[in-house]
């Protein structure tokens, strides 16, 4: 039997982690073969431990053979030791009145602190996958506080806007999903990022010219997709937590996996107009099991040009405000 990965979870016992830790024990995120060690970690406060021991005895009950132990704590020294994957998951979500901005500091100040115990305490290969949000700017936060990790360890979580776009795409079809290939997102987790349709096949053909209408590829498509997360919160009441968390098992499988081309965000070379530094969403393929490369060289038409730039200014942005986070 191979040996255990040891998987960190961040805000473990939260909704995305919820439905998360089950798909990992039960082999779909590392694969059928490969057993792990789940380092669960949640907040200081005596209700999120108390869940998160509810959560550990579910785990126990679902007798995963894959599933080789389990560390629980609120501890991050203890939680990121010697970690193979660290999957940060938890942050403080955008409250009633409260300004980007503000969601940006106060989530800084958490990814500070995690990146300096990840690069401090986790495994040699460690790689570190940011869901909270913003994930593109935390993600650069929690890397650059890194002294031993390089930055292509690093990597945002864009897939559940591609995992969106692709359902969307097959919708307006009326096609299988499983015809839709090469949609990629660029740019930042958030209503600026651009789904691009013009390098999307349907069936083998261009996806434009099968469902032939700009109008909606330009408008309700693209709408639809950035603003997917806040339609199903007025919908259900609650954020989009197992699409999350299945899109987070599709990031980390398909970095797995050499010679898939998906969506990440990673830290920008000045790919397709990226200012360098931020981490924006790009096509990459996957070379080795963890590292990747950047896909370069797909064209842009005027639409895609201004989509990219709205984009990149936001990531920007919002590095300029926590630019003083930066240091390391």
């Amino acid at each position: 039997m191979k040996t255990p990965l040891r998987v960190a979870v961040t805000g473990a016992a939260g909704q995305i982690g919820y439905s998360l830790l089950f798909r990992i024990a039960s082999g779909a995120m590392f694969g059928p073969d490969q057993p792990v060690i789940l380092q669960l970690i949640e907040a200081p406060i005596e209700k999120a431990m108390q869940a998160l021991q509810g959560v550990s005895m579910e785990l126990d009950d679902c007798a995963f053979p894959l599933l080789k132990g389990q560390v629980l704590t609120d501890d991050p020294n203890v939680g990121f030791k010697d970690a193979n994957w660290c999957l940060l998951v938890g942050a403080k979500p955008r409250g009633a009145g409260m300004e980007r901005a503000d969601l940006l500091k106060d989530n800084g100040k958490i990814f500070i602190g995690q990146g300096k115990v990840i690069d401090a305490v986790a495994a040699g290969d460690a790689r570190v996958v940011v869901v909270g949000n913003p994930a593109n700017t935390n993600c650069m936060i929690a890397a650059s506080q890194a002294k031993r990790l390089p930055s292509d360890r690093y990597t945002a979580m864009v897939r559940l806007d591609q995992n969106r776009a692709q359902a969307q795409i097959a919708k307006k079809s009326g096609r299988d999903l499983t015809d839709v290939k090469d949609v990629f997102i660029y740019g930042n987790h958030s209503p600026t990022m651009f789904p691009a349709y013009a390098h999307a096949t349907i069936g083998g053909k261009p996806a434009a010219g099968v469902i032939n209408d700009t109008a909606w590829l330009q408008g309700a498509f693209c709408e639809t997709v950035g603003k997917r997360g806040a339609a199903i919160i007025a919908a259900r009441g609650l954020s989009s937590a197992a699409s999350a968390a299945n899109a987070l098992v599709d990031h980390v499988r398909d970095l797995r996996t050499p010679g898939v081309v998906h969506s990440v965000g990673v830290k920008s070379a000045g790919e397709y107009g990226f200012d360098p530094e931020v981490w924006a969403g790009m096509p990459v393929r996957t070379t080795t099991p963890g590292s990747w490369e950047v896909v370069r060289g797909y064209a842009m038409d005027d639409f895609a040009k201004t989509k990219l730039a709205a984009t990149n200014k936001e990531l920007v942005e919002e590095r300029a405000l926590v630019v003083d986070m930066l240091k390391g």
